[in-house]
């Protein structure tokens, strides 16, 4: 299973880009998709950008993510609490 992320287009430069997730920029090719713009939203998967998506989606992903880690949070807590081990 592959898991891409929504990512914010911060800067282009050829076929690369500069992305933004969750605050922190890493390098990105375009080389996958066509007429990319800086403030675009892609999904982004091991340094490729594999397709555009709109604000809309992008943002009710990254709260999904956001979810996900807080109920990751949530039952490490309750672990600790019942003493069992963390794996």
């Amino acid at each position: 299973m592959c898991l891409s992320i929504p990512a914010k287009i911060k800067s282009i430069d050829g076929e690369m880009a500069v992305v933004s997730v969750g605050g922190v920029e890493y390098n990105a090719s375009l080389q996958l998709i066509d007429d990319a713009c800086v403030g675009e939203y892609v999904l982004l998967h091991t340094g490729f950008a594999l397709q555009k998506i709109s604000e809309k989606d992008a943002m009710e992903t990254l709260k999904i993510f956001k979810e996900f880690e807080e109920l990751n949070v949530q039952m490490d807590e309750e672990e600790k609490k019942e003493g069992k081990r963390i794996i």
